[in-house]
């Protein structure tokens, strides 16, 4: 934290262990350098000032008694115009403090009004402690020591937010605050520490090991003199939206009265009202009705009407206007506004006099309705709508989460009371069941459900796969991204033409930072955090920007333009990248859904289907899966067959799909052949089926790392776009399929050549053979 000034030089806290003492020297030394200003205006008033100055010997060197400037106040505020400019004094919030310390001796009246006690010195802020501003300020010392006296220029890491109570409105804002360090000198005590440039890169490595910076840089070789301009920006309405974001995407937040009551507080600070009241009604999709919700904190201001919500409720009506106009309803004064009566009554009844009614859209879905009330008439009004529209869609994300989360744990106790069985295994889970049943009836209480194994089951396996899928898809994040930041770019480099303000030089540089970066490459988070940083840091400037400098619409419109309207982001190349994989899955997965419906009907079997990038299947068949009905093994073969020609058909449409992809993606096939029966069992504990037995296991080991095969003695992947991989490890196996492949090839779905191929070994699994064909497209 900021120190009071004393007599003399002094280390007040091991933390900050800088001597400092206050002195106008630098800014006098501004101003003789001005005297020969090319602007005759300056130099004027520069020489002007050293007459004054050379009149005043108190001003020279260092100042101990701090009543001299207060009875020196003319001469102080003429120096000072330097940094604070009578234009802007009476609406910035500046104050000059000796070097770090917690006095201020000169400061424009808001920040006196922000920032002092009484006695002007600086109010403790609700978010620091005083030994944690103290190593603050000592990092910051140790940068300017690198910079003015070695040379090396280190840039500040973040930005340091003071939460500073308002006894105006009872609460409290959030200020960014700025340390001009330009007054300041730093003085060398005795002979000056020696750095290696190895040193100062280890330094500039770590900003955070105090330890460090302690041994070498001492800091009894430095004295401090000079002052510091602080100035500070109200960002309170960036900041609460900010913790807004993160609390409303917290788990159960909207049912835990405690949370509910920070975010209600949040508001307050936001709108600057102590009373305000916050409200939440989620719609029920299923009872087409809004209800209660949660624990709130406050009654909703509908809550007496939600059981009466027939057409003619005031609710119903003012519902079905809030749907029509798809703007919030702004009562300013309750008791004058044109609402049903019944609902005027029962807003007043719990002492809300003014109050906005907003829904809670996502999509073309309404979610909820958000309430705000106040006490006071006047206190919301039609200039409250813009705050608003920014935190709706917050609430909104918040309200349709919680409300799939709900549903999630629903589902998980129907899971664990229950579970979704084939219908082809249908019957042995009935009679496991019944089983069960029958034993607690007799007196068994402590039944449990019998095993459900399957034996002597065959397994098929194939896999549609997207080829480079994870480098496609990290080359489209890494392009949007680089866009993204490029146009961030062009509308901060044309603001510094015409705002001067320091937020934009650090944004600048954070955006060139992370653009060389990722030309590179991109690293795993890069997408969550730059886009995190740009929709908290970066667009809210622009939205200000937008509103008071006309002549950055043009650029600030170009950037929306290129957003996507409902993510928010830049998504161009990834929405191309997303639509040709969907493509791809979906037309597999299509294809092999069609398929899988004749198929049941040539015999019964297990199918399970899932996607990923890509699309794998799982099939079994046996006669213990079926209930009276007889097995043969012309069934599997007739299953096999089925597989080879699905495959090959959709290494056809996928082919056929490229030229109409976004993004020239291509899938390769492969088939894992298991000529040997093996037994699968239910799993209660994770509520699917597993092979079962030791031997049973190797044949699930294959299937999870055989997509990542390469040919013995190539290092070529096995898997390639255009063809068909069969991977076996028994030369009968080979034979039968052979057969298939024969028959095919006289069909003309296959070219007329066949590799035989050794695979590398893999992990745990060796002695692996393939057939790959080449499917004639």
């Amino acid at each position: 934290m900021l120190r009071e000034p004393t007599a003399r030089p002094v280390a007040t806290s091991p933390a900050f262990p800088f001597k400092t003492t206050l002195s106008l020297e630098p800014i006098i030394a501004y101003w003789r350098a001005r005297e020969t200003d090319p602007n005759p205006g300056v130099a004027l008033l520069a020489r002007s000032i050293g007459e004054q100055v050379a009149e005043a010997p108190w001003c020279r060197g260092t100042i101990t008694d701090l009543s001299v400037l207060d009875c020196s106040c003319d001469l102080v505020e003429t120096l000072m115009m330097a940094v604070f400019p009578p234009a802007s004094f009476a609406t910035d919030i500046s104050g000059a403090v000796p070097p770090f310390q917690r006095l201020s001796f000169y400061h424009t009246p808001r920040f006196a009004d922000v920032l002092l006690n009484a006695n002007k010195t600086v109010k403790q802020p609700l978010n620091f402690d005083t030994r944690t501003m103290d190593i603050y300020m000592a990092r910051m010392v140790y940068q300017l020591i690198l910079d003015k006296v070695y040379g090396v220029y280190l840039p500040l890491q973040g930005t340091i937010i003071f939460t500073v109570p308002d006894y105006n409105i009872g609460s409290y804002r959030h200020y960014g605050v700025g340390y001009n360090s330009t007054f300041v000198d730093v003085r060398v005590v005795g002979e000056k520490p020696e750095l290696t440039p190895e040193q100062i890169e280890h330094l500039s490595h770590n900003l955070h090991r105090a330890d460090l910076w302690h041994e070498l840089l001492p800091p009894e070789r430095f004295e401090l003199e000079g002052f510091n301009i602080l100035h500070l920006v109200d960002v309170t309405e960036q900041e609460i939206l900010s913790e807004l974001k993160y609390d409303l995407l917290e788990r159960d937040v909207l049912q835990a009265s405690d949370r509910l009551e920070q975010i209600q507080e949040k508001l307050r600070v936001l709108f600057g009202r102590p009373f305000l009241q916050l409200g939440i009604a989620a719609y029920d999709e299923k009872k087409q009705a809004f209800v209660d919700f949660g624990r709130k904190i406050n009654h909703s201001f509908l809550t007496k009407q939600l059981n009466n919500q027939d057409a003619s409720s005031g609710f119903r009506r003012i519902y079905n206007q809030l749907l029509q106009d798809r703007q919030p309803l702004v009562l300013q004064n309750v008791e004058q506004a044109d609402i049903p009566e019944d609902l005027r009554q029962q807003i007043l009844g719990i002492g809300i006099k003014s109050t906005i009614l907003a829904l809670l859209p996502y999509g073309d879905d309404t979610v909820g309705l958000l309430e705000l009330g106040s006490p006071n008439i006047g206190d919301l009004d039609e200039f409250c709508i813009e705050q608003v529209t920014q935190f709706v869609p917050l609430f909104a994300v918040a309200v349709k989460r919680n409300s799939e989360e709900i549903q999630t744990r629903v589902q998980a106790i129907i899971k664990e009371k229950f579970t979704a069985i084939h219908p082809t295994m249908e019957w042995r889970f009935t009679d496991a069941a019944l089983n069960l049943l029958n034993k607690i009836e007799d007196g068994n209480k402590n039944a449990e459900m019998e095993d459900i194994v399957f034996h002597e089951v065959y397994p098929l396996h194939g896999a549609s796969d997207i080829r480079g899928s994870s480098t496609a898809r990290n080359e489209a994040i890494q392009g949007d991204l680089i866009e993204h930041l490029t146009l961030a770019n062009k509308v901060l480099k044309k603001a510094s033409d015409f705002q001067q303000l320091p937020i934009l030089d650090e944004l600048k540089f954070y955006v060139n930072k992370n653009l060389r970066r990722l030309r590179q490459g991109i690293l795993t988070g890069d997408e969550v955090s730059i886009f995190e940083s740009l929709k908290t840091e970066v667009e809210p400037l622009f939205e200000y920007l937008a509103t008071n400098t006309p002549e950055l619409r043009p650029v600030i419109a170009q950037y929306w333009n290129n957003m996507d309207p409902e993510l928010g982001i830049l998504y161009k190349r990834r929405k191309d990248f997303e639509q040709s994989v969907t493509l791809l899955n979906d037309t597999v997965s299509d294809y092999l859904d069609e398929e899988e419906a004749k198929a049941q009907e040539m015999f019964p079997h297990y199918f399970q289907r899932f996607k990923t990038d890509g699309v794998e299947h799982n099939i079994y068949v046996g006669a213990s899966l079926v209930e009276n009905k007889p097995f043969d093994l012309v069934f599997l073969k007739n299953l096999r067959l089925w597989q080879l020609l699905v495959t090959v058909e959709i290494t056809r449409r996928t082919a056929a799909l490229k030229a109409k992809l976004a993004v020239p993606l291509e899938t390769t096939q492969l088939i894992l052949i298991h000529g040997q029966p093996l037994s699968i069992r239910f799993r209660q504990d994770e509520r699917q089926f597993d092979v079962d037995g030791a031997y049973n296991i190797r044949y699930e080991i294959i299937k999870k790392r055989v997509d990542k095969a390469t040919v013995l003695g190539t290092g070529e992947r096995l898997t390639q776009p255009g063809k068909i991989a069969l991977v076996y490890a028994q030369l009968r196996e080979a034979a039968e399929y052979m057969e298939y492949i024969d028959y095919l090839q006289d069909r003309g779905l296959l070219t007329p050549e066949v590799e035989e191929l050794e695979l590398e070994e893999l992990q745990g699994v060796k002695g692996l053979l393939a057939l790959r064909v080449t499917v004639k497209i």
